[in-house]
């Protein structure tokens, strides 16, 4: 599976995804498919460098984002080996807001407040690995629960990994659920942090600037592709995150 230069070339130019992204897709497709199964080791740095004619940092790039999915695990002197399931289970699951707030018992409500189809930007490139071609579509929408709001959703969506997504308004679905029911994600990534509102944000969410509000951040891949990246606004003190995990290593609880 060696390149030659010439092959790197004709990749470039058929807008094909980067040298570091083919190796991540390669060595992720192997562990998905079960080619590789738990506490095998993958090949070491310089070998995946040979293999694919590329240098030494192309390679650790990719088998930096393999460790951020909780694919793989670097052992010091050892090499990289592929993480048992249990250390790639998320710790926060994915859902539709639609039944956060159900749970709640309250009516929901969805509000499409805009949606832009256009070409990808550079902080959206660097977010989501994307080619300088690259279109994504821009929604943002209300949640209500009851009369008042429940979360803001800014959403980026990816075109070449949601090709469908051009016809979808998203007028009467949010993002979220349409998107869970349409594309099987391999991982995902959380930020949790905490932020005043803004001006924007306040009068979106109907609370006054500067009250504390929490945001989830989540990026999701599938394929090797970037799928989508949201930020999820919530107003502190009307929500909260809950989680269930377990140890690693039992012996060391």
């Amino acid at each position: 599976m060696r390149m030659s230069t010439g092959e790197e070339s004709l990749e470039a130019g058929a807008k094909t995804p980067s040298l570091h992204r083919r190796i991540l897709e390669d060595v992720e497709g192997r562990i998905l498919s079960g080619e590789w199964p738990p506490g095998h080791r993958i090949p070491f740095e310089h070998e995946l460098t040979e293999q694919y004619g590329c240098s030494r940092m192309t390679v650790n790039k990719a088998i930096i984002e393999l460790v951020k999915r909780g694919l793989i695990e670097r052992r010091r002197k050892s090499g990289s080996f592929v993480t048992h399931p249990h250390a790639q289970s998320a710790v926060l699951e994915i859902h539709d807001i639609r039944l956060e707030v159900e749970q709640l018992g309250l009516p929901y409500r969805y509000e499409q407040r805009a949606r832009l189809d256009r070409p990808a930007r550079a902080a959206d490139r660097r977010l989501m690995d994307l080619p300088e071609a690259a279109r994504v579509i821009e929604v943002m929408a209300l949640h209500f629960a009851g009369a008042q709001p429940f979360c803001l959703e800014e959403r980026l969506i990816n075109h070449a990994a949601v090709p469908e997504v051009a016809n979808e308004t998203f007028g009467d679905i949010a993002p979220g659920a349409w998107l869970i029911s349409r594309v099987p994600w391999s991982a995902a990534e959380h930020r949790i942090r905490a932020v005043g509102a803004d001006g924007r944000v306040a009068g979106l969410l109907a609370i006054a600037p500067g009250t504390p509000c929490l945001v989830v951040e989540r990026r999701t891949w599938s394929g090797g592709l970037y799928v989508t990246h949201v930020r999820l606004t919530y107003p502190g003190e009307k929500h909260e995150l809950v989680a269930e995990f377990a140890p690693t290593h039992p012996k060391l609880a």
